[in-house]
């Protein structure tokens, strides 16, 4: 009985790796395929943004709607707990010098994650080898002098000072669902005027990790795998309207971070929500300001003197919230963060945030913003 039960095993055993085999050659072989499609943008804009990604939206989002909290947290959670789990497992297995199956178990660890990053990409992913928003908005995506960056900082500041003396203590007071619908709102309002916003059913939820994600300096994420969107709830209540719209980009297909960034920022300021357009505009100066300090601090110093005290505040609040949140755990999720970026097509890592002003610049040339 005790052979024929350790045959019986080993015959599981031997089925378990050869499914294993085949199932790890297949994801990869279907990663490849799906890394060559990094060659053909306008491919991936005509059967997957406008095509198959809109379907994705139409079935998933209004599921996940119907519940108030991120499904896509809990999943997250779920994931980290077996992780957990199987990691002990394999410990156990391999002190008990069961060397056989914990190589099943790791093979099945491989399989998993393989299959995570092709849903990955499914699911929403592939939108980082669309055509650039630059290209899809037809706006010059090119360099620009320091001279010129100076003008649009000037402006920038300019557009945030009068947008935050409109602002009264009611805006101020915004309850998160509040700014979560008008968020919305503007970004339906941006949908409806250019096929270049398509979206179906967009949302923002609080993130149940909002305590976690906090501590990593992180204001807020997209899930790809349920295509929530996530919010901080515990930031400063003026940069909440922007955040919202930005995830909300990501939702809408815009993968780079410097493109959500300036959909978000796009939407904010033609909203008709005044925390909303400050928020947005509140974002266009710290991102200006940045570009500024790196190209020539003795202007970058001439431009903070035309910062309102009111807004100049508010980046002391802001400073203050992620100070006060800071960990060595943030340095460890930006250099991840940072290599996720630069295997996702934007080879500028964390500093894509900062490519907004080239969209941003060129959009003011156009001359299609103001206050």
């Amino acid at each position: 009985m005790p052979i024929f039960t350790a045959m019986k095993g080993n015959r599981q055993d031997k089925n378990s790796i050869h499914t294993r085999i085949i199932a790890i050659v297949v994801l990869a072989v279907v990663i490849v395929l799906l890394d060559l499609l990094d060659n053909h943008p306008k491919f991936i804009e005509r059967w997957y943004s406008e095509a198959a990604y809109l379907w994705i939206c139409r079935l998933l989002h209004p599921a996940f709607n119907l519940l108030p909290f991120s499904v896509g947290d809990v999943l997250y959670l779920a994931v980290i707990i077996l992780i957990i789990y199987y990691f002990i497992k394999l410990i156990r297995l391999l002190f008990k010098k069961q060397f056989k199956r914990a190589g099943i178990l790791v093979m099945g660890a491989v399989v998993s994650t393989l299959g995570a990053i092709v849903a990955f990409y499914v699911l929403w992913g592939i939108n980082y080898f669309r055509p650039s928003a630059a290209e899809r908005l037809k706006l010059p995506d090119t360099d620009y002098s320091t001279t010129q960056l100076e003008a649009l900082t000037k402006v920038v500041i300019d557009s945030a000072n009068t947008t935050r003396a409109r602002l009264i203590r009611a805006d101020l007071l915004q309850s998160d669902k509040t700014i979560k619908q008008k968020a919305i709102d503007a970004v339906l309002i941006l949908s409806s005027s250019s096929k270049a916003f398509l979206t179906y059913s967009p949302r923002i939820k609080s993130s149940l990790f909002t305590p976690v994600i906090s501590i990593l300096g992180t204001s807020g994420y997209y899930n790809p795998f349920t295509t929530e969107a996530q919010m901080n709830y515990a930031m400063p209540v003026f940069l909440k309207p922007f955040v919202a719209c930005h995830e909300l980009s990501h939702q809408m297909g815009y993968g780079p971070e410097d493109e959500a960034n300036f959909v978000g920022f796009l939407a904010g300021i033609k909203s008709n929500d005044r925390l909303l357009q400050y928020s947005a505009w509140h974002e266009a100066v710290d991102e200006c300001m940045r570009d500024l300090m790196a190209r020539d601090t003795a202007a970058h110093t001439k431009m903070r003197l035309l910062v309102s005290p009111a807004v100049h505040a508010d980046f002391v609040t802001e400073r203050n919230f992620w100070i006060a949140h800071e960990s060595k755990l943030n340095i460890i999720s930006d250099i991840f963060y940072d290599n996720f970026l630069k295997a996702n097509n934007q080879p500028q890592g964390l500093m894509t945030y900062n490519r907004m002003v080239r969209l941003v610049m060129a959009l003011y040339n156009k001359k299609e913003f103001g206050h």
